[in-house]
């Protein structure tokens, strides 16, 4: 029976970190003191602090090249820090290989997917159960008892997993065969497998549409409440979806937006999309019709701080509300006027056919 958390106000740790009020009296899952990592004369990575709790979700973002993927890897021993220290369960992580990390209970998926695709779905998911494994290679190699024992556990096991995201009819599929969307998902469900306290996802809703991106973020709450872990992601567009599966999608562009949020002219104004100037893309945008007059005032007071929030969204809703009324009461004067034009010479009012 999985357990449902309440959402819960964010509480000092005995630390410069905060953490879930109700991770309060447990150790955080893990701990990262001024780490940091050094390329040849290239510093890709200095002085990063974090504290995650044992249930809490949390998320990383930045531009390209900040070096979140390498935070990543370093969490994992891909790359041997240069300096710094990382806890996991308050034990020291130092001088352990990625093998080791990934047993203490880190597992992780990656920004480029990284299947066995001529595998099916179901031993992609027992490829991540091997480190549950208990019966010995000779047992193995010689098919005995326990190894079917352990192979009818793994097949149940496996199952189970891929019901979290409703896979379990796809069992027997190549994995390479599947839906981009689905290898997704899959490699989610694999590092699940390893049974982790800490899962990392590095851009996991990346080439997902609308749709598929709104069932992710619902799973990966429902595994944080079902597995009691904690959830690390990597995410750009992914955090504003967040934002809106929080806030409501139809409330936060209801005062920005008259159509839905273009991800990359939020992503611009919050600088994550490098080399891109805001005032193009917030011209584009009005300019196509995407971001309304009170959108546009809106965003501008916001990015120039020269109003608050709250102050900013009750003029942009005035003004929307202007401009909306401005544009009624012209369709209403053409209409009127082409009527009085059809009576004048004649002519038959002819309405489109909707077909």
């Amino acid at each position: 029976m999985s357990k449902k958390f309440e959402k819960g106000k964010m509480v000092e740790f005995p630390s410069t970190a905060i953490i879930p009020e109700r991770d309060l009296d447990k150790t955080p899952v893990l701990e990262c003191r001024h780490l940091g990592i050094d390329f040849g004369g290239l510093r890709a990575v200095d002085d990063f602090n974090l504290t995650i709790g044992r249930t809490e979700i949390a998320g990383l973002i930045g531009p390209n090249g900040a070096g979140k993927t390498t935070v990543f890897n370093l969490l994992t021993k891909v790359y041997q820090p240069t300096r710094g220290t990382i806890l996991l369960d308050g034990m020291d992580t130092s001088g352990k290989t990625t093998e080791q990390i990934n047993r203490m209970g880190i597992a992780r998926t990656f920004q480029n997917i990284r299947l066995f695709s001529n595998l099916t779905v179901e031993d992609n998911v027992k490829i991540g159960l091997h480190n549950q494994e208990p019966y010995s290679t000779f047992e193995g190699i010689f098919r005995l008892p326990r190894y079917w024992r352990q192979e009818r556990t793994a097949h149940e096991r496996a199952l189970e997993l891929l019901s979290i995201f409703d896979m379990q009819d796809m069992a027997n599929v190549q994995a390479g065969s599947l839906p981009y969307g689905a290898q997704r998902r899959l490699e989610i469900v694999r590092a699940l497998a390893t049974n982790p306290s800490l899962l990392l996802l590095d851009e996991p809703a990346a080439g997902m549409n609308p749709s598929e991106t709104q069932e992710l973020m619902e799973n990966i709450v429902k595994i944080r409440d079902m597995f009691q872990i904690a959830v690390m992601l990597i995410a750009v567009n992914f955090a504003l979806n967040l934002l809106f599966h929080y806030i409501g999608v139809e409330r936060l562009s209801g005062t920005v937006l008259n159509r839905p949020v273009l991800g990359e002219l939020i992503l611009a104004l919050f600088g994550l999309i490098p080399n891109c100037s805001v005032s193009v893309v917030v011209t584009e945008s009005y300019l196509s019709g995407v971001l309304g007059l009170g959108g546009l005032f809106a965003l501008s007071a916001l990015y120039s701080s020269f109003l608050t929030p709250s102050v900013a969204i009750g003029i942009a809703l005035g003004l929307d509300g202007l401009q909306n009324a401005w544009i009624t009461m012209h369709t209403v004067r053409v209409r009127a006027r082409k009527k009085n034009l059809s009576e004048k010479f004649g002519l038959e009012n002819h309405e489109e056919d909707p077909d």
